[in-house]
C-alpha cells in the first residue's frame, strides 16, 4: 500500500512532544486555572475580549442576542453549560458557560476518533492489550492477544462508546502516551483550549476537563470527517470479538432515530459528570451543532432536541454572540497533497503545513496499525509551540 500522506498527521506527530506534558502532567496544564474541573463546573475566566470566539462568550449565564428580529425566546434547559452553533456560518446562536470546564464523560470520544481516524488504516489491525481489555463499562469486550480491525474499533467507539475500543485505538499510535499526547495536540491545533484530555475513554480522570465551546470545535472538525460520520452514523453492526463469539452493537445516540434532520452525535454519563451531550442535525442547508454539558440523566437528548428547534428557528434573525474560531492555520501555503492523502477526505481548508518524507505516518496494510516514527523539525516544533502557547492563557474565576 502507498505511504498515506497526511500533513496534519504528521504536525500532530510533531506536537505530540509537547503534548506529553498536558497527558503526563494534567494537574500542571491545570494550574494556570484557579481551580479544576468538577461536576459542577469552575466558570470562566475573566479574559473578556480574550475569550476564545468572541467577547461575549466570556459570561457564564446564558448568553443570547435577540437583536429586533422578534425571534421567539431561548428554551430553558437543565445544563450548566451549552452551545448552539451554526456549523457553516460559525456563528453561535446561543450559549451557557461557554468556556466554563467540565467533566466531558463520552462526548471526549469525539475527539478521540477525530485525532485518530486520519492517521490509523481502517483496514489494518491492532493486538488488544491487557490494558485495553482490562478496562469497565462500557466495553465491547476485547480479548488480550486478540487482533482487531481498527475500523471495528471506531464503530464500537463510536455507537455503543466501547471504551476498550478507545483504549486499543489510542494504543495503535504505537504507545498508549504517544496517542494521548496526538489526542492533546489536536484540540491544540483545533483551539480547544479549555480541553485537557487525560483518558481517551472521557472517564472521569484528575486534570481532565472540556467546555461546550470546545466540544463545538470538535464537532465541526468531525462534520468535516466522512469517516467519522460514517461510523457514527452506523445504527446497528456486529463485532467479532473471537471466531466463537459475536456482539451485537446498537447505537446509543437517539436523536439519529428520533429527530428529523439529525447526522451524528455522541452522549456521555458519569455521576461525577452527569449527562453530556454533542448533537448534529442538518435541515434545509443549515447544519447545527448543539453541546450540552452536567445535565441530569437521561435528558441531554430532550434538551439537545428543543435547542435545536430553537437553532433552526432563529438562525438568521438573532445576532450572534460569537464565533467558533478556524483551526490553527500553517505560516505558509499548504503543499499539494497525494492522490492517497486526499482519500482520507481533508477539506481543504483544513490542510495543515506538510513535512519531509521522513515524517510521514505510514498506515500500515496488515499487521498492528502503529504511527511511523516521525523527526521533530524545526516548523513543526515552531506550529505545536504556537498551539500550546493558547493553552496557556490565564483563566481566573471572578
Amino acid at each position: 500500500m502507498p505511504d498515506r500522506f497526511i500533513p496534519r498527521a504528521t504536525l500532530a506527530v510533531a506536537a505530540a512532544g509537547l503534548a506529553a506534558a498536558a497527558v503526563a502532567a494534567p494537574a500542571a496544564a491545570s494550574a494556570t486555572a484557579t481551580a479544576t474541573a468538577t461536576g459542577t463546573g469552575t466558570g470562566t475566566g475573566t479574559g473578556g475580549p480574550r475569550a476564545i470566539g468572541g467577547a461575549q462568550l466570556s459570561g457564564r449565564g446564558v448568553i443570547v442576542d435577540y437583536g429586533s428580529s422578534g425571534a421567539r425566546k431561548l428554551p430553558g434547559v437543565k445544563a450548566s453549560a451549552f452551545v448552539i452553533a451554526d456549523a457553516g456560518t460559525g456563528q453561535v446562536l446561543a450559549a451557557k458557560d461557554p468556556h466554563g470546564w467540565y467533566r466531558p464523560a463520552s462526548t471526549l470520544k469525539v475527539l478521540t476518533a477525530v485525532s485518530l481516524i486520519p492517521l490509523l488504516n481502517p483496514d489494518a489491525t491492532v493486538v488488544a492489550s491487557k490494558r485495553a481489555a482490562s478496562v469497565s463499562a462500557d466495553v465491547v469486550g476485547l480479548i488480550p492477544g486478540h487482533a482487531y480491525a481498527i475500523s471495528d474499533l471506531f464503530t464500537a467507539l463510536l455507537t455503543i462508546s466501547a471504551n476498550d475500543a478507545a483504549v486499543a485505538l489510542t494504543q495503535a499510535t504505537g504507545s498508549f502516551g504517544q496517542g494521548m499526547a496526538i489526542i492533546n495536540a489536536e484540540a491544540r491545533l483545533l483551539r480547544a483550549d479549555d480541553t485537557v484530555a487525560v483518558e481517551p475513554t472521557g472517564l472521569d480522570a484528575p486534570g481532565q476537563h472540556t467546555s461546550a465551546y470546545d466540544l463545538a470545535l470538535i464537532a465541526r472538525r468531525a462534520l468535516g470527517l466522512p469517516a467519522f460520520l460514517k461510523y457514527d452514523q452506523t445504527m446497528t453492526a456486529t463485532f467479532g470479538v473471537s471466531k466463537k463469539k459475536s456482539v451485537s452493537l446498537s447505537n446509543q445516540n437517539s436523536l439519529l432515530t428520533s429527530y428529523p434532520g439529525a447526522i451524528g452525535g455522541k452522549i456521555g454519563w458519569t455521576s461525577a459528570a452527569g449527562a453530556t451531550y454533542i448533537g448534529m442535525a442538518r435541515r434545509n442547508g443549515v447544519t447545527l451543532i448543539v453541546t450540552l454539558l452536567h445535565c441530569p440523566a437521561l435528558t441531554e437528548i430532550d434538551s439537545a432536541k428543543s435547542l435545536l428547534n430553537w437553532g433552526f428557528a432563529a438562525d438568521g434573525k438573532v445576532n450572534p454572540v460569537g464565533t467558533l474560531v478556524s483551526e490553527v492555520q500553517p505560516a505558509g501555503p499548504a503543499p499539494v497533497r497525494p492522490a492517497a492523502a486526499r482519500a482520507v477526505g481533508r477539506p481543504a481548508a483544513a490542510r495543515a503545513v506538510g513535512r519531509p518524507a521522513a515524517a510521514r505516518a505510514q498506515a500500515a496494510a496488515s499487521g498492528p496499525s502503529v504511527l511511523a516514527t516521525a523527526g521533530f523539525s524545526g516548523v513543526g516544533i515552531l506550529a505545536a509551540g504556537l498551539g500550546f502557547a493558547y493553552s496557556r492563557r490565564q483563566r481566573g474565576r471572578a
